[in-house]
């Protein structure tokens, strides 16, 4: 056996490192260089797909049914729809006049309502311009030849086309526009709706689909109002302090009034045919007023500014109303003709 040479030399040891560190597919020498870190790898497993402990911690706050208020609501709606049954009633072909001055007052409280809720650019300028539509619609409504629904309609532009030029005056209120201009038309269509029943007055079987249409419109807020009251359940939203039973409960006997109410009329009134109408007044009342309900609930989610607390309760009843009055039309035209 040979005698071990010591290596004394530095320079062989380091060429070998050298030649270590530079050989290809080798990891870096080192202690951590032999084996790849596992800390990053780590650190992506554990990043488990769970809630944070403060979502689960948060609460929907359940906003409660005031009694009360649900009554007052659901008189007022009666009290609208009483109104307009007996005006469509009273009104006679020279004497026009005492039914549109009850439908103007009418269409200012929707102005009000509307505008304090909805809030649209230049206010004061857009409740003026809605105010001279409703004006106008209901002379064009009284005194055009013949009665159609069609002047209206040009009188309802024109209000959009005008309110939206008020609008544009101001920077500031220019640079909302484009995303109110829905609310501005929602404030004007439904202020000149509600020159609708002084047309369907002036037609043969209009009297008819207004009775029949603002009675089940009526019914069915007013048992849901009062259902509310007793019985709110189950909470359709607990943002939203109406229960589903005063809703489907207002719609059945909405209908139900309706087939009543076309069972006493003259042809070309049924049982059927009024209950079709109360239906279709029925489900569209009650959705108007809970799409106001759910609009009001979005908005103190969204921390703005609450709207007046009595327009805040009138804008459902009067909404709904001036929806109805447009589809009475519509049936009275296409449906029992």
């Amino acid at each position: 056996m040979f005698p071990s040479i010591p290596q004394d030399d530095s320079w062989d040891a380091d060429a070998s490192r050298e030649i270590a560190r530079s050989g290809p597919g080798r990891p870096p020498a080192g202690f951590y260089g032999a084996v790849p870190d596992p800390e990053p790898v780590r650190r992506r497993s554990a990043e488990p797909d769970e809630p944070e402990d403060g979502d689960e911690s948060e609460e929907i706050e359940v906003v409660p049914v005031r009694r009360q208020l649900s009554l007052a609501i659901a008189g007022f709606a009666a009290l609208l729809g009483v109104g307009l049954i007996l005006g469509a009633q009273t009104s006679v072909p020279d004497s026009r006049l005492p039914y549109a001055s009850v439908l103007f007052g009418v269409q200012l409280l929707y102005l009000l309502a509307w505008i304090m809720a909805l809030r649209p650019p230049a206010a004061a300028a857009t409740a003026v311009i809605c105010a001279v539509a409703a004006l106008a619609a209901d002379y064009v409504a009284a005194t055009s030849t013949p009665a159609r629904l069609l002047p209206l309609v040009w009188v309802a532009l024109g209000g959009i086309a005008a309110a939206l030029a008020g609008q544009l005056a101001r920077p500031v209120d220019r640079a909302r526009i484009t995303d109110s201009w829905r609310t501005t038309a929602a404030v004007v269509l439904g202020v000149v709706a509600y020159a609708v029943p002084i047309v369907l007055t002036r037609q043969p079987i209009g009297t008819q689909a207004v009775i029949v249409c603002a009675t089940a419109a009526a019914v069915a807020l007013l048992v849901a109002r009062v259902t509310d009251a007793l019985l709110p359940v189950p909470r359709i939203a607990p943002q939203v302090p109406r229960g589903a039973t005063g809703v489907v409960l207002g719609a059945m006997l909405g209908t139900l009034a309706g087939a009543g109410m076309g069972s006493v009329l003259v042809l070309p009134f049924t049982p059927a045919k009024g209950a079709v109408l109360g239906l279709i007044a029925a489900v569209a009342a009650n959705l108007v007023d809970l799409a106001v309900n759910f609009g009001e609930a979005g908005r103190q989610l969204a921390g703005d500014r609450p709207t007046f607390w009595v327009a805040r309760h009138m804008q459902g009843p009067l909404g709904a109303f001036a929806l109805v009055t447009p589809l009475a039309y519509a049936l009275a035209s296409w449906y029992l003709n």
